[in-house]
């Protein structure tokens, strides 16, 4: 067994887990896309908050327990994290989910925003073209794709089930909430772009 000291060294520099320093890099590349998207389309919002890493205390937790998960089973199990198959399949998540959810905000530019608005702003339009014309809300499938990939990439079997229930209850509500506010913006249009468009997320309709 390594000492505390030249097991987070050897996490760090080992070339046998390079879905390690995958996750690390995706969860960069995730963090500055969002500044990005909000500098290029709702420059006067931008600031550090636009980030999204003060998303919620749930968001850290998340990770925090997903780092322990897989920090622990690293050390107890280091046969469990070496790369197979499985590791492209969350790879491949990845890959989709943040595509998705850049392509959705480029193509929705300022009529992007990372909370619900409550009220309709004059130049605020139902964007259904582009990706917009496939799904409805590609940003959060894209977000809950890309976090599962995550943990399937880290072959994390206990935070894979602890995330799918708690996406699916968050998106479920948050859901629900915005296409509350949709209804009331466009009323019959948001009627009938629903009834030709899904989530692409199980069992959230």
């Amino acid at each position: 067994m390594l000492c505390s000291g030249g097991f987070m060294f050897a996490i760090f520099t080992s070339s046998s887990i390079p879905q390690f320093g995958l996750f690390l890099a995706f969860l960069a590349l995730f963090h500055f896309l969002e500044y990005l998207a909000t500098a290029l389309f709702n420059a006067d919002k931008l600031s550090l908050d636009s980030y999204l890493i003060n998303h919620s205390a749930h968001y850290h937790a998340a990770h925090a327990v997903a780092l322990v998960e897989f920090l622990i089973e690293y050390y107890f199990f280091p046969q469990h994290k070496s790369v197979r198959w499985i590791n492209y399949l969350g790879l491949g998540l990845v890959i989709l989910g943040q595509s998705c959810r850049t392509i959705a905000m480029f193509s929705a530019r300022h009529n992007f925003s990372h909370h619900i608005v409550d009220y309709k702003e004059k130049d605020h339009v139902l964007v259904q073209h582009g990706i917009y014309s496939i799904m409805r809300h590609p940003s959060y499938f894209g977000f809950y794709w890309w976090a599962i990939g995550v943990q399937v990439l880290l072959l994390n079997p206990i935070c894979l089930v602890l995330f799918i229930y708690w996406l699916h209850r968050f998106f479920s509500e948050r859901i629900a909430y915005e296409e509350h506010t949709l209804h009331r913006f466009f009323g019959q249009e948001w009627l009938q772009y629903k009834s030709k468009t899904s989530t692409l997320m199980p069992f959230i309709s």
